[in-house]
Formats: C-alpha cells, sequence, structure tokens
C-alpha cells in the first residue's frame, strides 16, 4: 500500500523503511528548499512537543533547531551566550508572568 509523506526525515528514515520490506522514494533537497522544510519541521516538531510534553518530542524539535543552526553557519555557543544575555537583562520564564494589559 502506498504512502505519501512529503516531509523532511530523518538520514536514516529511507533505510528503516527498507529494512522493514518496504521501498522509499526520496528527493535530496537543494540548500533554500532544505531551510523551507527545516521551517516546516520546527512548527511539526513544536506542535507535536506541545501536545506530548515528553522529552523525546522536545529532543526532536532540539535537533531540527540545531539542523538550522549548521546551515546557517549559527554558532550553538554563541547562541547560549545571547541567551543568557537576554535572560539577565530582560529575565528568563522562571516566574510564569502573563502579561494581561498595560495602560
Amino acid at each position: 500500500m502506498k504512502k505519501v509523506f512529503n516531509k523532511l526525515v530523518r538520514d536514516r528514515i529511507p533505510q528503516i523503511i527498507e529494512a522493514n520490506g518496504e521501498k522509499a522514494e526520496i528527493e535530496i533537497l537543494d540548500e533554500e528548499r532544505f531551510l523551507q522544510e527545516l521551517h516546516k519541521k520546527l512548527f511539526e516538531e513544536a506542535n507535536e512537543f506541545a501536545e506530548e510534553d515528553s522529552p523525546e518530542e522536545l529532543a526532536d524539535l532540539m535537533e531540527v533547531i540545531y539542523a538550522i543552526a549548521r546551515l546557517r553557519g549559527i554558532d550553538l555557543e554563541e547562541v547560549e551566550k545571547i541567551r543568557q544575555q537576554k535572560a539577565q537583562k530582560r529575565g528568563a520564564f522562571d516566574k510564569r508572568i502573563f502579561l494581561k494589559e498595560t495602560n
């Protein structure tokens, strides 16, 4: 039975599919399309994490973030420094503050 996915998958998924006796039709994406599909995957994984709230889904979300960083040449250590600076200057989300309005 043919199943249509049309989505970005992890590198070993075609091998896993074929090891299960199925045939995987794949396409290797150029950089522009790869980034587009990573952005779609980012939202997909964020939604799955929001629904399941599991370490596995958070790991999937982080893997997509790492892939975007690699593609864009973004140093994750630098990102962490920026995150820490922002947390120090503006705070993190530890206090669970929900801003209702200002006047």
